[in-house]
Formats: C-alpha cells, sequence, structure tokens
C-alpha cells in the first residue's frame, strides 16, 4: 500500500511539475493574454464574457501548430481536417462556431490585427457565441494564433 501510494504522490509531482514548466512559458502567457483580451472587448461592448474550453484550446492548439509548419496563417491547409471536423475531433457539439487565424510578434499585436478586421472583430464581439479555445505556436520569433468560438450544444 505505501508503494503504491507513494507513486501516486510521485506521479502527482511531476504532473504539477510539467503544469507549471508548461504555464509559465511565453505561449502559456500568450494564450491567456488573447483570452482575456478577447473577454475584455465583449464586456466593452455589453456581451457577456467567454468561457474558457480546453477542447477548444486542442484544437486551436493544432491548427496553429499546422500554421507554423506551414509558417501561414491560413484556415485550412492540404489535406487538414475542416474547422467543423477539427472540433468534433476532440469531442465538442456546437450550435455555432468560427475562426480567427493570423500571426505576428506578441499577443498585444494579434489583438490589435484581430480587432481591425471586420470579419475577425465581427466573431469577437458575436453573441451568439459562450465559450473560446486559444491556440498560440511560436515559431521562428513570430506567434501562430488560432481563436476557435461556439456555442456549445
Amino acid at each position: 500500500m505505501q508503494i503504491r501510494t507513494r507513486l501516486v504522490a510521485l506521479t502527482m509531482v511531476q504532473i504539477m511539475l510539467c503544469w507549471s514548466t508548461y504555464a509559465e512559458t511565453p505561449v502559456w502567457r500568450a494564450e491567456r493574454e488573447l483570452y482575456a483580451s478577447v473577454n475584455q472587448a465583449r464586456r466593452a461592448q455589453g456581451l457577456a464574457p467567454l468561457r474558457w474550453n480546453e477542447s477548444l484550446a486542442t484544437a486551436a492548439r493544432q491548427h496553429a501548430e499546422v500554421m507554423a509548419e506551414h509558417r501561414s496563417a491560413q484556415h485550412g491547409f492540404e489535406g487538414e481536417p475542416s474547422l467543423s471536423a477539427r472540433v468534433k475531433q476532440v469531442g465538442i457539439h456546437f450550435s455555432w462556431l468560427s475562426e480567427n487565424v493570423t500571426q505576428g510578434p506578441s499577443s498585444e499585436f494579434i489583438h490589435g490585427q484581430f480587432m481591425k478586421s471586420p470579419l475577425h472583430r465581427a466573431n469577437i464581439l458575436d453573441k451568439d457565441m459562450d465559450s473560446i479555445g486559444v491556440g498560440v505556436v511560436e515559431q521562428g520569433g513570430q506567434l501562430f494564433a488560432v481563436e476557435d468560438f461556439s456555442q456549445v450544444r
């Protein structure tokens, strides 16, 4: 029994160390800053904040990784599943779905670009959305960012 308890404790410590290491990365910080910026923009317009959805973030991170590999910000690449397929693969059931993608040197720059674009701004301020997941990948000094929005069923 003591061996089992020690193994559980050791595993928990390892998980916490991995999580704290990830939590300290510039990528994690950029994801959280973009999430906060989206909700700040929504509150300024009298809209409810979006809930963080880790499954949406997983789908967003997967697509950000593909964008970084291609060194290009696009909504899809040849051979990659569509946005709706990517989100369904991570177990999300949705009524509405939209996505913002771009690349830039910082989260502040990226959010500014989104807010200057009428379509991206509309996604951020869409009153029908209730959830968000943000994925960021850094490559060559650039952040590749994906914001996936949904109305979860």
